[in-house]
């Protein structure tokens, strides 16, 4: 019952489905809360979530059992369509005085915006002088501090080519540990947020390309359905959107998105656009 109660909470709080089977996963997730709380029991933490006292308790909750996992130009044949494809009409839009922006939606601790803002500076080196920016979001607050602080383990530059790691990461000495720190120069395109994607948007432009990968998956297909004409919604005509190496639209879904590639998809220039540009 009270793991019940919590997987309850976090599928209607956050859309995230924990089954039967992922009853140990949430277990050993909210210990930690409990021993923090000084409760005794998981009986003791669902009654004090559900009261006024336990609101930011359950935020806190959802951060705990919301899996993040991220590196830098993971799916790299996303990163290729945004250089070859995606990139080039932009960026003469961009010089001509157009706004262009970009979303990383369940951004994580940061590798998937800096990965996008990495390849725009390769791509342009001029960006930062246009008007470009990368809204990146998540529903963790926690991982919105990492990813705003910019600091990463050695182990997790690998994945930056040579040339990248040399220009736009700077290596630094972290309590004996070798890591480095982003260049301002990606700090400045990027903008971190807090967002839980089940609730209202507050952004009112459109986006010319949304990069949401490896986060629908877990949630069920309703939600799923509900949330892909929201992205859509939220896409400008010919812009673009990523999902994740295990993802599609479901075939349920009446869409305007054409297939582009491996899990690229992309509007019509055609599209009326459904939000207002600022």
């Amino acid at each position: 019952a009270d793991f019940q109660a919590i997987a309850s909470i976090a599928y209607q709080e956050a859309g995230l489905v924990f089954p039967p089977e992922k009853a140990p996963l949430v277990r050993s997730r909210i210990n930690r809360r409990l021993r923090m709380l000084k409760l005794r029991s998981f009986s003791e933490y669902t009654h004090y979530i559900a009261t006024e006292q336990g609101q930011e308790e359950r935020r806190i909750m959802i951060s705990a059992l919301t899996t993040n996992v991220s590196s830098f130009f993971r799916e790299s044949h996303h990163f290729d369509i945004l250089r070859e494809r995606v990139l080039p009409p932009l960026l003469k839009s961009a010089r001509a005085g157009a706004k262009i922006r970009l979303w990383s939606a369940g951004c994580s601790t940061g590798q998937e915006p800096y990965s996008m803002a990495m390849t725009l500076l390769d791509f342009a080196p001029d960006a930062a002088e246009l008007d470009i920016r990368i809204l990146a979001t998540d529903i963790d607050p926690n991982v919105i501090i990492v990813a705003k602080q910019g600091y990463y383990q050695e182990r997790a530059v690998r994945d930056i080519p040579d040339e990248m790691v040399k220009t736009y990461m700077r290596p630094v000495q972290n309590g004996g540990q070798n890591g480095y720190l982003v260049a301002d120069s990606l700090r400045q395109l990027v903008t971190f947020r807090e967002l839980n994607l089940l609730a209202p948007w507050p952004m009112k432009a459109g986006f010319d390309a949304i990069f949401c990968r490896n986060v629908v998956i877990y949630f069920d297909e309703p939600t799923q359905l509900d949330l892909w004409p929201r992205f859509e919604a939220a896409t400008k005509p010919g812009g673009w959107l990523f999902v994740g190496h295990s993802e599609r639209l479901s075939e349920k879904l009446v869409t305007r998105f054409c297939t582009e590639g491996p899990t690229a998809y992309q509007l019509p220039l055609s599209a009326k656009p459904s939000t207002e540009t600022e």
